[in-house]
């Protein structure tokens, strides 16, 4: 892969789409991941606060988002002391493609006592080769990260599953990423992790994420480890456990299209 970022800034909250966000699906369109993760971005800056924290935020995909030039806007429907409730949308040609919410929080007290702590997730597996997907477009999004999956599995293996991701390059070029836009361009992937319906015969596809923190997520490396649950005449629900090195850090909801194909 040759890009050397996922976006080029080219200011007024306008950015240019490189092939390495084409998703699986169509190298004319963007996976949800990065786009979503520039969303993030804006409303971590959004105002110049460094007191409040991203706790949780819910992106909704109503069409696929073009690989070419987009723009962000962000405005605070809410604003207070100690809470924030964003709004933001994505514009291609003028018009909105993906639209999200945020919650910023301050941080609890010191004393706040740990309610609850989950077990560790497993160690991150050693280097593995590059993952593909039956049918799929792989030159864009699916090579600009780098996926090791636990227990020999893969993006075409049935059942939950689980892997720990990191980006191979930015977000945007010549910017800094942040744990927060690291786990956002990984979320929308973590539905992949659980393949429980076969998406090679039928037509699944996820319309929103939701990601959950209750706490700030760090570093690189992120695990996702999700279970679908499906019903007939109903749809799906992807829910993924969300980790760093660290531990726990949240969890990542998904509502499930499923249609024949």
């Amino acid at each position: 892969m040759g890009e050397t970022a996922f976006y080029q800034d080219l200011g007024d909250g306008r950015y240019a789409s490189s092939p390495a966000t084409a998703g699986p699906w169509s190298e004319r369109t963007q996976h949800a991941g990065p786009p979503s993760a520039l969303l993030g971005m804006a409303f971590e800056r959004f105002g110049g606060r460094t007191d409040l924290r991203v706790a949780r935020i819910t992106v909704e995909i109503p069409k696929p988002v073009p690989v070419g030039d987009i723009r962000v806007d962000v405005r605070a429907l809410r604003s207070g002391g100690r809470t924030d409730l964003l709004e933001g949308e994505l514009l291609s040609d003028g018009e909105p493609v993906m639209l999200a919410r945020a919650w910023r929080l301050a941080p609890s007290p010191d004393d706040t006592p740990e309610v609850r702590q989950d077990p560790a997730p497993p160690g991150i597996p050693g280097p593995q080769p590059d993952h593909g997907m039956s049918g799929a477009h792989v030159d864009g999004y699916l090579s600009a990260i780098e996926w090791r999956f636990l227990d020999g599995g893969s993006f075409d293996t049935s059942g939950p599953g689980g892997a720990w991701a990191r980006q191979r390059i930015p977000l945007v070029d010549g910017e800094h990423d942040t744990p927060l836009t690291r786990v956002l361009t990984l979320a929308d992937a973590s539905w992949a992790m659980g393949f429980e319906v076969d998406y090679r015969r039928q037509f699944v596809i996820n319309t929103d994420v939701t990601v959950a923190l209750h706490r700030r997520p760090v570093g690189e490396w992120f695990c996702m480890r999700t279970a679908t649950n499906v019903s007939p005449g109903g749809s799906g629900l992807a829910v993924g456990e969300l980790s760093d090195e660290n531990g726990d850090c949240g969890r990542i909801v998904q509502s499930l299209f499923i249609g024949g194909r």
